[in-house]
């Protein structure tokens, strides 16, 4: 089923993203994992595409074997760097073929091993031509990104919305925003897409904030703002990593419960392939 249609029916629910893993013995624990969160009755699980196009046959490998349930509704992501509009759509024609109707159309980050990369290089530059580029390849409802804080790449808030719009115009159906810890964001984004008629649905994506470092490290690629308080106490627990996660965890509950609260009730979450977390936060939520 179409992602779209599942958000219109479905006015409250949680999505679930992994990453790809990297041997044989990962995939049989994402396998475990996919099943676990099953019991929560996702509204769709995404499998993420990393910098570069690298893992993108690894992405489909556990995108085919995620798929075998068949109750599953299933996104894989989809970035234009790295591939050309050939390479695009034979792997296009190939999700059609296999039922795949879900997309998260994205430009992707530059390969980690090319400085410099232009971007303008690629056949298809922007996620924008992308969504495009998707839509024209056959009946897909596709996803994109949106920032509360802004892309890091744009100068201010008014030339990120401008982008937001392109993503929009050329097609998208609904988007998932990156990680943000501070929900005033959140909630400024929605205005200023309100202001510019931009009327899809939006997922809030939820990153559980376990480890400080790691978030800080992702934090730093994509203009995430860390709110001083718990950066703090987290800095504090750096050498212990049980109590780290606790006390992540718990701001995590309190972050989602706000949301709740000012009526937003569909989640997005950044698994890192790691249920136990997610089930936690969960069930403090139900």
């Amino acid at each position: 089923m179409k992602i779209s249609e599942i958000l219109t029916k479905r006015k409250k629910g949680f999505a679930f993203e992994f990453f790809p893993p990297r041997t044989r013995k990962g995939l049989v624990s994402l396998n475990s994992t996919a099943k676990i969160l099953k019991r929560c009755d996702p509204l769709y699980m995404s499998m993420t595409y990393g910098a570069g196009g690298k893992t993108r046959e690894t992405t489909r490998e556990a995108i085919y074997m995620l798929k075998k349930d068949k109750d599953l509704t299933l996104m894989p992501h989809l970035t234009s760097v790295g591939a050309g509009k050939d390479d695009l759509k034979l792997i296009i024609e190939e999700y059609a073929r296999e039922g795949i109707v879900n997309i998260m159309a994205l430009r992707g980050d530059p390969p980690l091993d090319e400085a410099g990369f232009d971007f303008s290089c690629q056949e298809i530059s922007y996620a924008c031509d992308l969504v495009k580029f998707i839509k024209e390849q056959g009946d897909f409802c596709v996803g994109v990104a949106v920032y509360p804080e802004g892309h890091i790449e744009c100068s201010n808030l008014d030339k990120d919305m401008y982008y937001t719009r392109k993503k929009i115009d050329a097609g998208a159906d609904f988007a998932v925003t990156q990680m943000f810890f501070d929900n005033r964001y959140f909630y400024s984004l929605l205005q200023r897409m309100k202001k510019n008629n931009i009327e899809i649905p939006v997922v809030p994506g939820i990153l559980p904030l376990t480890n400080i470092d790691k978030v800080k490290q992702f934090s730093s690629l994509s203009r995430t703002t860390i709110p001083k308080e718990i950066e703090k106490e987290l800095n504090s627990l750096r050498n212990y990593p049980r109590e780290m996660e606790k006390t992540g965890v718990e701001f995590t509950i309190r972050q989602c419960r706000d949301l709740l609260n000012n009526g937003v009730t569909r989640f997005h979450f950044f698994t890192l392939n790691k249920p136990k977390v997610i089930t936690t936060i969960l069930e403090a939520l139900t």
